[in-house]
């Protein structure tokens, strides 16, 4: 080799950075964005300590069954079905008469509320605190409070009693001026002698053959006049 030439380095040396050619800039590999952690609520418990339990959420007046959509999404996509296992807007059938027909609607019975079963955890107290429509739990404080077991078969009586017997709409009152739309005396006027709600019966003094004769109707064959 001729004397004064020096070989070209195949490779740098061990600690030493490779130079780039003029003009290039080094490309940097992105960052990997945290996760946020949840934030823990004091006097809450684990997911092993945890009972699962009945809790009331406070939601927007007319965005009860919105909110329930939400929150099931959420359980899903977060995969909490092992802590949230039911979530329901309490309903009932009444009975109503417009225009003389009777039609049977679904009336919520606590509006603004939605009920959750689950087991309450950090996870699952952030999850719902931080749902669209959701105003908070209710509870004393700012723990939630979890409904008494006889609470909750209360109101699951309510809803499946009102589904074989809806509920009139419609109360009437003693001496109430009514007229019949349904049944054998149809268009008679009369007057409410007595009112059973539990039934949903009244008894109306009728003029038959110009004499007041009680007739047992139910509210839907009446309407106030």
């Amino acid at each position: 080799m001729p004397e004064g030439v020096e070989t070209e380095r195949e490779s740098t040396e061990e600690g030493e950075q490779a130079t780039l050619p003029e003009g290039e800039v080094a490309e940097k590999k992105p960052r990997t964005a945290a996760r946020p952690a949840v934030k823990k609520t004091a006097g809450l418990p684990s997911e092993e300590e945890a009972e699962k339990r009945w809790y009331v959420i406070h939601a927007h007046s007319g965005h009860e069954n919105k909110v329930k959509q939400t929150l099931e999404s959420k359980v899903k996509q977060e995969r909490l079905e092992h802590l949230v296992t039911q979530i329901i807007v309490p309903t009932e059938e009444v009975a109503e008469v417009k225009g003389g027909k009777k039609r049977v609607t679904s009336r919520k019975i606590f509006p603004g509320y939605v009920l959750v079963e689950m087991k309450l955890t950090h996870k699952t107290w952030y999850m719902i605190r931080n749902t669209a429509g959701v105003t908070g739990f209710i509870g004393s404080g700012k723990m939630p409070t979890s409904l008494e077991p006889e609470e909750v078969e209360a109101i699951f009586q309510q809803m499946r009693g009102e589904q074989k017997k809806p509920k009139p709409k419609v109360s009437f009152e003693k001496e109430d001026k009514v007229k019949i739309i349904e049944g054998p005396f149809t268009n008679f006027m009369g007057y409410v002698d007595e009112v059973n709600p539990e039934r949903g019966k009244l008894k109306v003094m009728v003029e038959i053959f110009e004499r007041l004769t009680p007739v047992e109707l139910e509210f839907w064959q009446v309407e106030k006049v």
